[in-house]
């Protein structure tokens, strides 16, 4: 796949003009439990000021396994800061994102498929947990 940053950016804008954003490790985790059927993407976010946070890298591991097992995408971004000026919340809710399937299941948003597709070639390639650059503005 040829722009997975691209890819990523157009189906966060398109997610959060249609509020289906889900935003922070404690709100993912509660929406992972209760609906996981109802997520479609996971985006991590780390920077080198929360590297060495236990608690965030535990929180990861849990967020990370729980999307394995129940067949969730999952990507990380190196810049948390670039995630947060996309989505435009508070800026420590920028750790975890996650994209909610659109009403009606229809899950028929390109950009998602591109990022499905980009994942299944990763694993292929034995990469767990591919790493996107967000385009700059």
């Amino acid at each position: 796949m040829q722009c997975p940053g691209k890819a990523l950016k157009e189906a966060l804008l398109c997610a959060q003009s249609e509020e289906r954003l889900i935003m922070g490790v404690y709100e993912s985790a509660q929406v992972m439990n209760e609906d996981p059927d109802s997520v479609a993407f996971c985006v991590l976010a780390m920077d080198e000021q929360f590297q060495w946070d236990v608690a965030l890298q535990i929180h990861f591991t849990l967020i990370q396994s729980f999307c394995f097992d129940n067949d969730i995408s999952i990507v990380r971004v190196s810049d948390r800061q670039r995630l947060h000026e996309l989505v435009g919340r508070k800026e420590e809710e920028a750790h975890c994102v996650l994209i909610t399937g659109p009403c009606e299941g229809s899950w028929d948003d390109p950009s998602l498929e591109k990022l499905r597709v980009f994942c299944e070639e990763s694993r292929a390639l034995n990469d767990w947990l591919p790493e996107i650059s967000l385009p700059a503005r």
